[in-house]
């Protein structure tokens, strides 16, 4: 009769101790500084940007400042003629007019790269098979945007904006071995 209960408690306390080890498993978030937090807001305050009439103070005011936003790359116009001709192969005179004006000038001539991620790394399964390396499984999920903005003096000529508005990647590492999958290699460079 002591038996059986001793055995009942030790089920109860493994099932309780293995159902609560997946929350054992780490997590990670890749979060820069961001201006926005989704991709629809990043979406939504790049559509305020018009060529001709958006200046370089109202890009600051929108969180678009190099000086204060991370990853947000200026550029020179050699930056911006070597982004816009390499990606198309296309020549100088097939770009809108106002960026031709805008390189022409060189100096004068600038743009900002924004590129903005939120990445969240999940890992998932079981605790033990993932503590012991034998299995580890990982969900990525997160969003992306990416725009370019050109200068000319202190007023916006032209953007360009891409993205991931969805990010979801799953990875998974088997090692048959677990933890000594890497041991040969070691051992053999002794």
């Amino acid at each position: 009769m002591l038996i059986k209960k001793t055995h009942r408690i030790c089920v109860v306390f493994l099932s309780l101790g293995v159902s609560a080890c997946a929350s054992l498993l780490p997590s990670t978030k890749q979060i820069n500084d961001l201006p926005w937090n989704s991709y629809q807001q990043a979406q939504q305050v790049f559509a305020l940007i018009t060529p001709t009439q958006t200046r370089l103070p109202d890009l600051q005011k929108m969180g678009i400042d190099p000086d204060k936003t991370p990853n947000v790359t200026l550029l020179n116009h050699a930056d911006v003629t070597r982004r816009l001709v390499a990606i198309s192969t296309l020549e100088i005179s097939f770009l809108p007019p106002l960026v031709q004006q805008c390189l022409a000038s060189y100096t004068e001539c600038f743009a900002f790269q924004i590129e903005q991620k939120r990445l969240d790394r999940k890992r998932y399964g079981n605790f033990w098979l993932d503590f012991l390396t034998f299995n580890r499984k990982v969900e990525i999920s997160g969003w992306q945007f990416e725009a370019l903005i050109i200068m000319h003096k202190d007023v916006v000529v032209y953007k360009l904006w891409t993205g991931k508005p969805t990010i979801l990647q799953l990875e998974e590492e088997r090692n048959p071995l677990g933890p000594l999958q890497g041991a040969g290699s070691s051992i053999l460079k002794r």
